[in-house]
């Protein structure tokens, strides 16, 4: 079944769909999709951690080493750490972000989920998550894998992009559609 839906045309997708087939192959599409969880936490929430991934100045040796003990202090597993060192090696950490969403996307593809990236103005709870799941699985009739973003910027209300689609119910939105009907 083809599952890279155009993702190979970046260099990230490329690494994304080389890591997808590797955890695959060796039955652990799931042990890499919690490793690469764990480092989007990681770099959204270390500045030092981010620039590690993001620093020119360091050697290919010493971005290795680096990673490596990353790796190990968060617990990634064997096939991710792995493939960490590739990324050092090849001076491609910059591309990690990139390469989790598109890891990510691939992963939803082969379960046959949609993804749903969905902003809100505080923290959603687990339980608001499944129920949103559960709402966007009925409008959209496939599983939704839910990404949860943290943006205080729209006041409160969700803000849910699904492929092209957007679905903008925040309150900057409506105070904005507010200043403009009351402008006339």
């Amino acid at each position: 079944m083809e599952t890279t839906g155009g993702i190979q045309a970046s260099l990230s997708g490329r690494y994304a769909v080389a890591l997808f087939d590797l955890a695959r192959d060796g039955k652990a599409l799931d042990p890499v999709a919690a490793s690469l969880s764990t480092l989007k936490a990681a770099i959204a929430e270390s500045a030092d951690f981010k620039g590690l991934i993001n620093s020119p100045v360091l050697s290919r040796n010493m971005a290795g080493e680096a990673i490596a003990a990353v790796a190990a202090s968060i617990g990634t597993d064997p096939l991710t750490t792995k493939f960490l060192g590739v990324l050092a090696e090849n001076r491609r950490l910059s591309q990690l972000p990139a390469i989790i969403r598109a890891y990510e996307t691939l992963l939803s593809n082969h379960r046959g989920e949609v993804r749903a990236e969905v902003t809100s103005a505080h923290a959603l709870t687990k339980t608001q998550v499944t129920a949103l799941a559960r709402s966007l699985k009925a409008r959209v009739g496939r599983d939704v894998a839910v990404d949860a973003k943290v943006d205080p910027a729209i006041l409160g209300g969700l803000v849910v992009k699904i492929g092209s689609q957007m679905i903008d119910s925040s309150i900057r939105t409506r105070l904005n559609s507010l200043a403009h009907a009351m402008k006339g």
